[in-house]
């Protein structure tokens, strides 16, 4: 579980975050990050009803969840992320979701600090 200050939870974050992020996307998730350099690394999540019925958005959310947590320990401060999951995440694989995560991060972090 993420702490509630490591949580985007306002629309407006969310809204500039996807907005004005850098934007990297796989087969299973598309990721968008802002620096926020005061503030510590916020997550938020868009699990739409395309991935599935409410038991498996919940599970997609869960291992996302669980993804960022593990990436907070090597970015615990300055950026704010969105994660959206596509319909693919709903048959995706523990594996699969957090290797996505990591690489559309790792994309995102490379174009941030061009």
């Amino acid at each position: 579980m993420l702490a509630a200050r490591n949580r985007v939870r306002s629309s407006a974050d969310f809204s500039h975050t996807v907005r004005s992020g850098a934007r990297s996307g796989r087969r299973n998730v598309v990721l968008y990050a802002v620096p926020n350099p005061a503030a510590p690394t916020r997550v938020g999540f868009i699990v739409s009803k395309a991935v599935g019925n409410a038991v498996t958005r919940n599970l997609v959310k869960r291992r996302l969840r669980e993804a960022a947590a593990q990436s907070l320990a090597e970015n615990p401060t300055g950026l704010d992320i969105v994660v959206r999951a596509l319909p693919p995440a709903a048959s995706a694989s523990w594996a699969q979701l957090s290797a996505d995560y990591a690489g559309a991060l790792c994309a995102c972090l490379n174009k941030l600090s061009r």
